[in-house]
């Protein structure tokens, strides 16, 4: 395997990371700076269980960080650039928007949630 590839690979799988609706909108929350779990799922609309369970991958893949504070556990990104990464994605989207909403190729699957965090 060719250093290209062996980092083509890694690409694609940082990019799964972000690939999960429940993961991105955790990602997009922490954004404006860093909660707790309840606050996150105040947040997202989302399960506690379902934010425990996607923040896990999220730290796994050093993407998010925590840090204790009282009796509380607050997350927040690991990087800055994770930031700039969803602001770039933001603008790409605003100018091809139409494009992806009609792609075929990359459609959602309910089996693929959470399923690849734990497999890579």
């Amino acid at each position: 395997m060719t250093t290209c590839t062996r980092t083509a690979d890694l690409k694609a799988k940082l990019f799964r990371g972000f690939s999960d609706p429940s993961r991105l909108s955790i990602l997009n929350t922490l954004r404006s700076g860093p909660l707790t779990v309840s606050e996150i799922v105040h947040q997202t609309g989302l399960s506690q269980s379902n934010v425990s369970n996607h923040l896990s991958c999220l730290r796994c893949c050093d993407l998010v960080i925590r840090e204790q504070q009282g009796r509380f556990m607050y997350y927040e990104l690991a990087d800055v650039r994770i930031a700039k990464l969803l602001d770039l994605a933001d603008e790409l989207l605003a100018d091809v928007a139409k494009g992806v909403r009609q792609c075929s190729h990359y459609e959602s699957s309910s089996a693929n949630k959470l399923s690849r965090c734990s497999s890579d």
